[in-house]
């Protein structure tokens, strides 16, 4: 366990020493992709990444990797000087519209099918390199310090109370059983933090009808279940902001809810920076290594 703390220690200083290294030999600019949708959200998304605009140029596109709202950020940040561009993608899964945002920014020459009959394939004109995050919220520990928040803040009666965390989740069903089981890791922390009777997570699959109908059964008799044993649902949508569709699916029922998803929570805002900090850290270490080969 020491040796995990000295080398945390020796970490943290090392990516201050090449942050530091970075601004003095180039200027990277922050483009963050989120999904984009009602003003409302939208909004919280730019209060989330307005707290990092002092530290470098900062760019947000809305919609799901689309060309037209990349290319205006590209060409924000490279009016303000910038040498080279960290993307961070503010998605829940980390597969979310990746092969497309490789694509575009010309990371891969394959496109995705989703283009294959589209004659949306033209690539962004970049005149900066770019690096891209892999990590989705799905994959970041902070979501599970929200979630158990969340439930405290809507708990009365923790042994009498059984809370139902329930996402969009995706089409496949390989990659929804991922969703779950993710989920279900972060879910620990609920878990962890109050003897609730039961921590019950799901995807609603919103956007595939069949899917979805299978799911809303399962999720209505979930809260029918546990109230008829004289418990309280406590419903935590996984979601980066707002209730989404959950009012309508779960009308008639008896449950507690706030409404709120991961937003507004300034752990949001620490967890881009984080992503993008490695870009930074990494980018630098590579150009380090390059340097040192050709001086070899």
């Amino acid at each position: 366990m020491r040796y995990l703390i000295l080398f945390g220690v020796f970490f943290l200083h090392l990516s201050n020493f090449v942050s530091a290294q970075v601004q003095e030999n180039e200027r990277m600019g922050l483009l963050v992709m989120a999904h984009g949708g009602t003003p409302e959200w939208n909004q919280a998304i730019l209060d989330a990444v307005a707290p990092l605009e002092n530290a470098q140029p900062t760019s947000v596109a809305f919609g799901m990797a689309d060309p037209n709202a990349l290319q205006a950020s590209v060409n924000e940040l490279q009016s303000q000087g910038v040498t080279r561009i960290g993307i961070v993608r503010l998605f829940i899964s980390s597969e979310s519209f990746l092969h497309s945002t490789e694509y575009l920014f010309g990371l891969r020459d394959d496109p995705p099918v989703a283009y294959h009959d589209s004659t949306t394939t033209t690539r962004l004109e970049l005149a900066v390199p770019v690096s891209i995050s892999r990590l989705g919220l799905l994959d970041a520990p902070p979501i599970g310090e929200i979630l158990s928040d969340r439930a405290l803040a809507l708990s009365l009666e923790p042994v009498e109370e059984a809370v139902l965390i329930v996402g969009h989740g995706p089409d496949d069903d390989l990659e929804n059983e991922i969703w779950i089981r993710r989920m279900n890791d972060l879910a620990n922390q609920v878990r962890y933090a109050a003897p609730f009777h039961k921590v019950y997570v799901n995807t609603l699959r919103e956007d595939w009808t069949n899917k979805r109908a299978v799911v809303e059964k399962e999720l209505r008799a979930f809260i029918v279940s546990e109230a008829s044993e004289g418990r309280t649902v406590l419903i935590i949508p996984f979601r980066l902001y707002g209730f989404g569709p959950y009012s309508d699916v779960f009308d008639g029922l008896n449950y507690r809810a706030d409404s709120l998803g991961f937003l507004p929570d300034e752990r949001i805002s620490n967890w881009i920076r984080e992503q993008f900090h490695r870009l930074t850290v990494a980018e630098s270490i590579s150009n380090s290594a390059l340097s040192d080969s050709l001086s070899n």
